[in-house]
C-alpha cells in the first residue's frame, strides 16, 4: 500500500507540481484548495503526511494546522509547511501550531521527497 500525502494549496499550479513530484516518487496524492477544504478531505482520507501552504483564502495554513492538531485522530500526522514565506516569526508560529517542518518555495522535488521520507518513517 502506498503512502498517502495530502497537499493543501490554493495555487492550482503548485498543486499540480506537487502531485507530479510526489506521484513520480510513488506516493498517492490527495489535494485540497485551502484549509477548510483540507479539513473536509481529512474526513474521508487518512494521509501519512500533510503538506500545506500558509497564505490561503477561507482558512490559512496556521488555522488549518491548529484544527488538525486539535483532533486526536490526526495529532500524529506530520505536517510540512511549503510556502514562499521565510520569516522566522511565521516559522515559529507554525511550529507552535504543530507543524513538523518548513520548506520554502520554489521547492526542490528531491529535497521535498527527502523531507517527507524523514517525517513519514
Amino acid at each position: 500500500m502506498s503512502t498517502t500525502i495530502l497537499t493543501v494549496d490554493d495555487s492550482r499550479t503548485m498543486r499540480e507540481m506537487l502531485k507530479m513530484a510526489l506521484s513520480q516518487a510513488g506516493y498517492r496524492v490527495v489535494q485540497a484548495e485551502d484549509g477548510v477544504h483540507g479539513l473536509e478531505v481529512l474526513r474521508q482520507e487518512t494521509p501519512q503526511v500533510i503538506v500545506t501552504d500558509i497564505n490561503m483564502p477561507r482558512m490559512d495554513g496556521f488555522g488549518f494546522i491548529e484544527q488538525v492538531r486539535a483532533d486526536d485522530a490526526y495529532r500524529g500526522i506530520p505536517i510540512l509547511v511549503l510556502t514562499t514565506e521565510s520569516d522566522a516569526v511565521k516559522k515559529d508560529r507554525a511550529r507552535r501550531a504543530g507543524a513538523t517542518g518548513w520548506i520554502v518555495k520554489p521547492f526542490d522535488p528531491t529535497k521535498l521527497i527527502d523531507a517527507i521520507r524523514r517525517v513519514a518513517a
